[in-house]
Parts: structure tokens; C-alpha cells; sequence
């Protein structure tokens, strides 16, 4: 008999939380039936976090977040979340015995122009920025603070290059899907040293949690499917 899986860490995206990507999606369900621990986590400014209107209270969100993983974990990302997932294996190449990172590609290269959104958060006004307006909403329907989201967005995270990834060496598994307003994931795919790419048919960037064919995918790359 095959001892229980360890415990398996979700890190949800921008402006969402924990409830609203993992668990209204079926993933605590679908882990728990596969006898997976699952630790309640939301990022900083986010859901149970505390909410700071400081961004200076934001400037260690990547150690922050480290501090509260067991050691050693596999750990799944969506969006932003994945990207702090990388952050935290560069710096930490041991920590993680396998990675999932949803939503993301070569976009974990480039600085983020995030003003528009920003911008959209501090105003009471609909955006018309297409991007800002999904993630104003996202913000409201999932009781996040407009003005904690804000001082999030506005810390300056460490940018990554493809020689820092050589130390995740770890399996990565990269699901995209081909409606995702990230366009490729290839560098960040050459840049890992074991990592398997998965592009998802039809999925944008929203859907990407609730996608069946990316929850099938990560089951399997995890060995619980």
C-alpha cells in the first residue's frame, strides 16, 4: 500500500483568494478524495491576509509567502501566484519537490505594466481597459480591498532571467491556455531544466483554474490522477 500523498500547496492568482480559485473550482474536493493535505492560503493584501494600503508592506511578499510553506512541498500556482512559486525556488532550490505553474509563460521575464490596473482599483469609475475592468470585478465578487490590491501591485518584485532558472531543478509542469493573453511560454520552458509544457486548447487566462483539462493535467503530472 502506497503511503498518503504530503501536503500539496495552492497559490492563487491576483485579486482572487484561496476560496475562489481552489475551492469553488473543485481542486480542495478532488485533492482531499485523493487524500491530500491542502494548507489555507491567501497571499498578502489578499482574502484572510492582512490587508495593507502600504506598498512598503509588500516588499517581501516572495519570503513572506516562504514562511509559510511546509518544507519540503509540491505546490501548484495560478498567474501571480505562480510566478511568486518561481521566485521562491530560485531562492530556495530545495524546497520543492514538484512545481505546477498555471497561467504564466515569458512573461515571468519581461516588468509588468501594471498602471492600468492600478489606476482602475484607486477609482470608483468602470475602466476601459478590457484587462483592468476583469480584474476590478474579480476584486469585488471575491470581497478583496481595492486599495490593499492597489499596494500590491505597486512593490517591485525581483525579475527573473533564464540563468536564474537553472537551479529549479526540480519536474515543473507549464500549462498555457492558446487564448491566454500571455503568448508563449517556450523560453521559460528552455530555461527550467525539467519542465513539461501543456497547451489547453480554447482556455483564456481566466479559466485556466476551473479548466478540467488543466486540473486532469496537474493530477496527473503529480501522480494523483
Amino acid at each position: 500500500m502506497s503511503p498518503p500523498p504530503g501536503p500539496l500547496v495552492l497559490l492563487h492568482g491576483f485579486g482572487s483568494t484561496f476560496d475562489h480559485n481552489w475551492v469553488q473550482t473543485g481542486w480542495v474536493d478532488i485533492l482531499a478524495d485523493a487524500d491530500c493535505t491542502v494548507p489555507v492560503i491567501d497571499l498578502p493584501g489578499h482574502g484572510t491576509s492582512d490587508r495593507s494600503a502600504d506598498p512598503a508592506d509588500y516588499g517581501s511578499v516572495e519570503e513572506d509567502v516562504a514562511s509559510l510553506l511546509p518544507e519540503p512541498t509540491s505546490a501548484v500556482g495560478f498567474s501571480a501566484g505562480a510566478q511568486i512559486l518561481l521566485r521562491i525556488a530560485v531562492a530556495h532550490p530545495r524546497r520543492f519537490d514538484r512545481l505546477v505553474l498555471l497561467g504564466v509563460g515569458d512573461n515571468v521575464f519581461e516588468a509588468s505594466d501594471n498602471s492600468s490596473i492600478v489606476e482602475a482599483l484607486a477609482s470608483a469609475a468602470e475602466p476601459d481597459d478590457v484587462q483592468a475592468r476583469v480584474f476590478t470585478r474579480l476584486a469585488a465578487s471575491t470581497g478583496n480591498d481595492p486599495v490593499a490590491l492597489a499596494a500590491f501591485l505597486r512593490r517591485s518584485p525581483p525579475r527573473l532571467t533564464p540563468e536564474d532558472l537553472a537551479v529549479v531543478t526540480c519536474p515543473v509542469l507549464v500549462v498555457l491556455g492558446t487564448e491566454d493573453f500571455v503568448p508563449s511560454a517556450d523560453r521559460l520552458v528552455e530555461a527550467l531544466p525539467s519542465a513539461t509544457f501543456v497547451s489547453v486548447p480554447g482556455v483564456d487566462h481566466f479559466a485556466t483554474p476551473s479548466d478540467f483539462g488543466v486540473i486532469d493535467a496537474t493530477m496527473r503530472f503529480l501522480g494523483l490522477g
